[in-house]
Formats: C-alpha cells, structure tokens, sequence
C-alpha cells in the first residue's frame, strides 16, 4: 500500500505552490456528504473543507468529489482541513434529484469503463447514453461486457457496440475465469485512475474485485427472474490497484440522467452529425423536412431506425435539460445557497465543539 500512496497526490497541477506553504498537496478517495476521506504524504486522513471553500460553493456549487486533488491543512490530533480545490481535468457529473442542479460524480481520471453485462438486460441504447456522459467527461471511454462466462457467443454483442460505438474499444470480460482481463493491461499503468459506469449489477464490483486479486466489495447475485442485479455500492471510492493503477468505484444508477452532454452527443453520434451536415436546411430537425440527409439515409438502410431513434431521444432530453437550468428561478437559486450556508455553519459548530 505504502508504495501506491504517492500516486494519489502526484499531479502536474500541483507545481502551482498552495497558498498557504504549510499545506500539503492531498488526493480524495471518499465522500460522506461534508465529510472526505483524502490521501497525502502522511497516508489517510479524514478531512472537511474550510469555511472560505464551503461559502465558494454556496455560490458555485462545487463541492470536491472522488478523484479530486486539492490541497490540505494537516491536523495530526482531529480532522484535517481543505483547503485549496484544484482545476479538474476530467469530471462526470449528472443531475441531482431536483434535476436543476449539478450533481459531481467523480474527477480526474483518464479513462471510462462503461460497463454492460452480457445477458437479457444488454441494452444498446443505454450503452449510447453512458457513451454520452464518457465523451463529454474529458476522457476515453471503453466498453466492458461482463459476465462472459454466461454467454455462449460474444461476438454478436461486441459487433453491436461495434457499430454504436465506431472507433471504441470493447472488451469481453469474466471476472468468474478470468476471461479477457489480460487484455486490459494496456488500461492499467501506474499513475492511470479509471472511472467504472453502468448500471446496479452489471458486475463492476466483481470486476474490481478481479483487478484487486481479492474480495475487497461486497457482490450480489443477479436475479433470476429479468438478470438484473441487486444495489450493491453505496459509495464512491478511489482504490489503488496492485500495478499502480487508480480505479473509481460508483453506485450502479438504474437511470442515468445526463447533464450538459451537447459535445458528448456530437462525439457519440458523429456519423449521424457527419449526415446532418449535408441537409438542405441548417435548422433541420430532421423529423419531415425535405432534403434532409438523415433521413434519407434511413430510407436507404445506411442508418439504422434505433440509432436513429437513441439521437433523437438523447437530443430532446439535452435540449429540455439545457431549457430547464436556464429556467431556474432566483428564489431556487437563494435556497440553494441558504442550504449550503446551513452546511458552512454546521461544520463550524463541529470544529468549534472539537
């Protein structure tokens, strides 16, 4: 363990000096609401944000997630403190419940792993979605398809993510034999952090488990009835893998909302952006309007109906988002910063109280 630690914290954007000389240039690897657990030259410390970054995100709403590098006031005897929140290279993020806030996910990694199972609830479509959110992250996306000790023939699914995914990378994987995991060395250089995504019981905790060489998360077995998994993480983490590698663990998501994804869409569906710029009309919504290049090539079989259908449905969904953060009320706005203010305050008590 002692020899991945300086992985955590090594970052080129830490040759910026902190502000603060005394403070040491740390890493998180958990998040319990204003609570972070974050790695530094001393090893794991559970630390708060300072007062000063609490009221920066009353207005802004950035709070540090998983993955973030930041700077931090040691506290040898009780919680240290954050102090500095650096620039982020890569982020996902997705909407909170009220859906008209930014909800941050995880941050600074260089690679996703958008992981399926290979079994009936395989889903294209849902595999376009995270591709989405991938592209728009900063990062290369990698499609994994778990489970392939229970497929007879992967190949068909692979074709598929073949043709939705041109240019992506798609592994079939078991984390039960062992299947495929060679393949994803290249992936895992020391200093590497991976981003896992996909839905409740795809596997990823397996898949984790398999790259750690132990049972370190908990795994449930997939139901029998419609193969869906069972809500296993609750957390996200960052953990360090034997070679050095990073990887971010998140909770399985059902439904990905997606939020700000106009140049992951662009990146995902670029051939259907490549016909878009030959239709007769600049504003084409490409549903009736004549000279439309998309959908003559449905009428020539060169793009299929569901790809088709998957754009169109993550277009409309982008626009109402986009429609909807605009819309935001002053009076929301003001309860949002009221809430974090009430959070500013609390942790003040608490380490008034320690």
């Amino acid at each position: 363990m002692e020899s991945t630690v300086p992985l955590f914290y090594s970052h080129k954007d830490f040759s910026r000096p902190p502000r603060n000389p005394s403070d040491l240039p740390a890493r998180v690897t958990e998040v319990h609401k204003e609570l972070f657990r974050v790695w530094c030259e001393h090893g794991e410390t559970w630390a708060r944000p300072k007062g000063s970054l609490l009221r920066e995100a009353a207005h802004y709403g950035d709070l540090p997630t998983v993955g973030d590098f930041v700077y931090v006031q040691y506290g040898r005897q009780s919680h240290s403190l954050i102090t500095e929140l650096l620039p982020r290279r890569t982020k996902f993020s997705r909407p909170d419940e009220t859906g008209k806030r930014e909800q941050l996910v995880a941050a600074n990694f260089d690679c996703v792993w958008i992981v399926t199972s290979l079994n009936r609830d395989f889903h294209v479509g849902r595999v376009e979605r995270y591709l989405a959110a991938a592209w728009q992250s900063g990062a290369q996306p990698v499609v994994m398809l778990t489970k392939a000790d229970l497929c007879d023939d992967p190949e068909p699914y692979l074709l598929q993510i073949e043709k939705a995914a041109p240019g992506v990378h798609a592994h079939a994987v078991s984390a039960v034999t062992g299947q495929g995991l060679s393949d994803l060395e290249p992936y895992l250089r020391p200093g590497t952090t991976l981003a896992l995504l996909g839905m409740s019981g795809v596997g990823k905790s397996s898949l984790i488990n398999a790259l750690l060489g132990e049972e370190r998360l908990a795994v449930r077995d997939i139901r029998e009835d419609d193969s869906r998994g069972r809500h296993t993480t609750t957390l996200r983490q960052l953990l360090p893998l034997p070679g050095g590698a990073l990887v971010i663990d998140t909770p399985g998501m059902r439904e990905l909302g997606l939020w700000e994804v106009d140049s992951g869409l662009e990146e995902t569906f670029a051939d259907i952006g490549e016909l878009a710029g030959s239709c007769r009309f600049r504003d084409c919504a490409h549903r009736s309007e004549p000279g439309c290049a998309i959908l003559a090539a449905l009428a020539d079989g060169t793009l299929e109906v569901s790809r088709y259908d998957s754009y169109m449905k993550l277009a409309r969904e982008t626009a109402r988002r986009t429609a909807g953060q605009q819309a935001m009320p002053a009076w929301q706005r003001k309860q949002q910063i009221r809430r974090f203010q009430r959070a500013v305050d609390a942790a003040q008590d608490t380490r008034r109280k320690e």
